[in-house]
């Protein structure tokens, strides 16, 4: 019999993965395997809340492979070695696997592919299982990738997706020693991301059926997080993005939804093509970051003395999740304002965010900081105006600064211009040096 191993690694879902139905159409056997790579520990990617939102995946994707067949065959140590071993026991003539956009994933794929050939086997890379548009498959004359947005979505909103795929009808596996699942933590009483595809398909029905419409006008407003809350789902493969992207309908709402699909795909492809701008300045050059170690440790704690800017780090820390307008008010906060160099932000965020995706985190940040593709590198976002324009009652404030829940609005925004007996009263830190000067 013909044995073929799928190797998960961001992909978890049966759903639309071209890896897994490869795979299984292909051979009579299939042995679909995670490796839990140590390597991921070190590095601190399996911090916080991701750990178990892994490991709710895992058991999720574990159950749907049984309910096909099958099930999640697991091994822990370094992938290439692990993988070789399976296949060599199994005596796999082909190895199945989703290509990525990291400089990790690229080493991991020409070892792999390298070590599989000395044994005579085969490495299928597909590349059309993270993305609506496959890395690559969209350049520029002359270049191996698009530098501005807008030129690429035209490109991307033009050319034609591939189909959604069902999952493979049945899974049968050899006989082995499948491995042991890793512990699920409990769930912390803020965390509001349950692991798996059937969390996240249960998200996206409940998004595409109602809060999609809504999209356009209620995505920035901070109160109301009127965002999908997908991208944790998207970042482990538990959801297609070509799949939300198909269904997501023709409203605007849905149109602005898909719109940041692409925004996706694009840092992606950018990604890909440049694994080094996940530390590096892709575009301007900034060589004079200030050293701060105290205004950054204000920054990470929220306590910064800028209501709207603690308001979104308080709640990173507390929820492993931030809005994408928070997002943007608190790197432009500390890169802009402060002058602090991204990487530390960018390492901050990957951190704590559930949904920390090398790709979207680390070029957003250098969007925001005029590193990367951004052609306007003196966009700075004023954190006050923000606050008036995306917060104006302040109800975002009150949330996650309990602190400044009795002020008014406009008390909220500038309580350091309240009088001193007042301000003391508040216990609430006074802004950093220089910035109640700088925030007109």
């Amino acid at each position: 019999m013909v044995t073929t191993l799928a190797v998960f690694t961001r992909d978890l879902r049966v759903r639309d993965n071209p890896m897994l139905v490869a795979a299984a159409r292909e051979a009579e056997r299939v042995v679909p395997v995670f490796v839990l790579d140590a390597a991921m520990d070190r590095s601190g990617f399996a911090a916080g809340g991701r750990r178990r939102f892994l490991a709710e995946s895992l058991t999720d994707l574990d159950r749907s492979l049984r309910e096909l067949g099958g099930r999640l065959v697991l091994r822990a140590g370094e992938p290439v070695e692990q993988i070789c071993r399976l296949a060599d026991e199994v005596d796999a003539a082909r190895v199945h696997i989703a290509t990525d956009s990291s400089a990790h994933a690229h080493r991991r794929e020409a070892a792999l592919r390298s070590a599989l050939s000395e044994r005579r086997r085969e490495l299928r890379g597909h590349d059309e299982v993270h993305a609506v548009v496959a890395p690559g498959r969209l350049r520029p004359a002359g270049r191996d990738h698009f530098a501005v947005f807008g030129a690429y979505h035209r490109r991307w909103s033009d050319v034609p997706w591939r189909r959604v795929l069902g999952p493979p009808e049945r899974i049968r596996l050899p006989e082995l020693d499948p491995g042991a699942l890793p512990p699920v933590e409990p769930r912390a009483g803020t965390d509001g991301f349950p692991g798996g595809e059937r969390a996240g398909l249960m998200r996206a029905e409940r998004w595409l059926g109602q809060g999609v419409e809504h999209y356009d006008d209620q995505r920035d407003r901070l109160a109301a997080d009127g965002t999908s809350r997908l991208s944790p789902y998207l970042h482990l493969g538990c959801l297609s993005a070509l799949e939300l992207a198909t269904r997501a309908g023709a409203g605007d709402g849905a149109r602005e939804f898909v719109r940041q699909l692409a925004w996706r795909d694009f840092f992606h492809q950018l990604l890909d093509a440049r694994p080094d701008t996940a530390h590096r300045d892709y575009g301007r050059q900034v060589d004079d970051w200030r050293d701060d170690p105290e205004a950054l440790e204000a920054w990470r704690t929220g306590h910064t003395g800028v209501p709207v800017v603690d308001a979104g780090m308080r709640q990173l820390l507390a929820e492993g999740w931030l809005p994408n307008r928070a997002r943007m008010i608190t790197a432009s906060f500390l890169t802009r304002t402060l002058g602090i160099d991204w990487r530390a932000g960018a390492a901050h965020y990957l951190e704590h965010l559930v949904d920390g995706d090398l790709a979207n985190n680390n070029l957003n940040w250098q969007w925001v900081a005029g590193t990367g593709t951004d052609r306007r590198p003196g966009r700075v976002l004023n954190p006050l105006r923000q606050a008036e324009r995306y917060d104006p009652d302040g109800a975002y404030v009150r949330r996650h600064v309990p602190e400044l829940a009795d002020l008014a609005a406009r008390d909220l925004r500038q309580p350091w211009r309240l009088p001193d007996p007042e301000r003391r009263a508040l216990k609430y830190p006074a802004p950093l040096p220089g910035l109640a000067d700088t925030l007109r």
